[in-house]
C-alpha cells in the first residue's frame, strides 16, 4: 500500500507520511496558493502541481525530487485568435493525467472551458487538441458547478494508448480510439432530470460528475451524475443507472477498487443548492456486486452535526484497493486502511481540500 498521500487545498499542497507511529503531515507547498489538480506520473515519479492564482492566472509546477523543489512550467492556453477579443482563455486546470507507458513525456489536461491540452515534454509546451474543441455538440454545453462547462475526467485505456474517455460537465462522456484525432459522444442511457421531460436523455448535455475506471477490468466505467449513479461495460458508449442507494444517489466522487470491477465507492449527499450531507451523517457507500446493492460505512466519520462536502477529485484508492483517502471542504482529512468500512481523521484543520491522491 502506498505510504505517501498528497492533499491539493485551497491553501497549499500537503503531504502526508507513514511512519511508524502513524501519519505525519509535513510543511506545505504553494503556501497560501490554490491547488486545482495534483499528479503523480508513476512513469517517471515527477510530481505536478496546477495553480489558480485569480487575477495572476492559472499556473503549472513540476517536481522531480518528490517535492524538495519546484520548476514552473508554461501552463496550457489557447493559441492566439485572430481578434485577441475574443479568444478564450484557461480559468482552471481541473485534471491531469499521465499518457501510456510507451509514451514518455505525454500528458493531459483538462480544464475550463471545457478544452483537452497535450504535452509530450513533461509539460514544457502544450497543444490545444483542435478537434475536441471543435465539436458541434459544444455548442449545447453549459457550466455546472461553474459557469462554463469543464474537463474533470481523463481515462486512459490501459490496453490501447491511442483509446481514451473524457467526463464533461456538463457536456456528457466522450471517446476516441485515435489518440484524440476524432472523438464520438457516448453517454448513452444518462439521463438529466435538470432538463425539459424530452431534453432529459441527450448526451450532449449530461453532467457526470466523476469517472472512475478498475485498472484490471478497463471496459467498466463507474459514473457518479447530478442524477444518480450509472455504471457502464462499453467504456462509456453507453450506460444504465443503479437503484438509488441509501441515504442518497446525489454526490460528487466515485473510485473504483483497481482489481475488482464490481466494487467501488461513492460519497452520498443532499443534492442541488443544499450539497451536504444527508441527515449530517457522513458516510461513503460501497458497492462489491457492480452495483446492485450497497453498503454504508460510517465509524469514524462524523455522524450528527456534519456538513462536509466531498468533491470530485476529493476521494482515492491506493493500488491495492484497501486504502482510502478522503477530503472535504470543511478541511477534514480521513484515512481507511481496511477498504471503506472504518476511518480515521488525520487532520481537521486543512483549507478545504480539491484533491487527495496516494503517490
Amino acid at each position: 500500500m502506498s505510504d505517501v498521500l498528497r492533499i491539493a487545498t485551497r491553501k497549499g499542497l500537503f503531504t502526508a507520511r507513514r511512519r511508524r507511529d502513524g501519519w505525519q503531515l509535513e510543511a506545505p507547498a504553494f503556501l497560501g496558493q490554490p491547488v486545482s489538480a495534483l499528479l503523480h506520473d508513476r512513469r517517471d515519479g515527477a510530481l505536478y502541481a496546477a495553480l489558480n492564482l485569480g487575477h495572476f492566472g492559472v499556473k503549472l509546477h513540476r517536481s522531480d525530487d518528490a517535492g524538495a523543489q519546484w520548476q514552473e512550467l508554461p501552463a496550457p492556453a489557447f493559441p492566439p485568435a485572430a481578434e485577441a477579443a475574443t479568444a478564450p482563455s484557461v480559468q482552471l486546470i481541473w485534471t491531469l493525467a499521465a499518457g501510456a507507458p510507451g509514451q514518455p513525456g505525454r500528458l493531459w489536461a483538462g480544464t475550463l472551458p471545457g478544452a483537452l491540452f497535450r504535452s509530450d515534454d513533461k509539460g514544457e509546451h502544450w497543444q490545444l487538441n483542435e478537434s475536441f474543441w471543435a465539436v458541434p455538440e459544444r455548442a449545447q454545453w453549459f457550466g455546472g458547478g461553474y459557469d462554463v462547462p469543464g474537463i474533470h475526467s481523463i481515462l486512459l485505456d490501459p490496453r490501447d494508448a491511442e483509446a481514451m474517455t473524457l467526463g464533461v460537465s456538463c457536456g456528457g462522456v466522450w471517446l476516441t480510439g485515435d489518440g484524440g484525432a476524432s472523438w464520438r459522444l457516448g453517454g448513452q442511457g444518462l439521463r438529466a432530470a435538470y432538463l425539459p421531460p424530452e431534453l432529459a436523455g441527450q448526451p450532449q448535455t449530461q453532467d457526470p460528475h466523476r469517472l472512475a475506471v478498475p485498472a484490471a477490468a478497463p471496459d467498466r466505467l463507474w459514473c457518479q451524475h447530478h442524477n444518480g449513479m450509472f455504471i457502464s461495460d462499453d467504456r462509456g458508449d453507453s450506460f444504465r443507472e443503479i437503484a438509488p442507494p441509501a441515504p442518497s444517489a446525489f454526490g460528487f466522487a466515485v473510485v473504483a477498487h483497481p482489481q475488482r470491477a464490481d466494487t467501488a465507492w461513492f460519497v452520498p449527499a443532499v443534492k442541488d443548492e443544499c450539497r451536504v450531507p444527508v441527515d449530517g451523517r457522513l458516510v461513503v457507500l460501497r458497492s462489491d456486486d457492480g452495483g446492485r446493492s450497497f453498503a454504508s460505512f460510517g465509524a469514524g466519520l462524523p455522524q450528527r452535526n456534519c456538513y462536509d462536502l466531498i468533491y470530485r477529485h476529493a476521494l482515492d484508492v491506493d493500488g491495492e484497493g484497501r486504502r482510502l483517502a478522503m477530503g472535504s471542504t470543511t478541511g477534514n482529512l480521513w484515512l481507511s486502511e481496511d477498504g471503506g468500512e472504518t476511518w480515521q481523521g488525520l487532520d481537521a484543520h486543512l483549507p478545504p481540500i480539491a484533491q487527495v491522491a496516494f503517490d
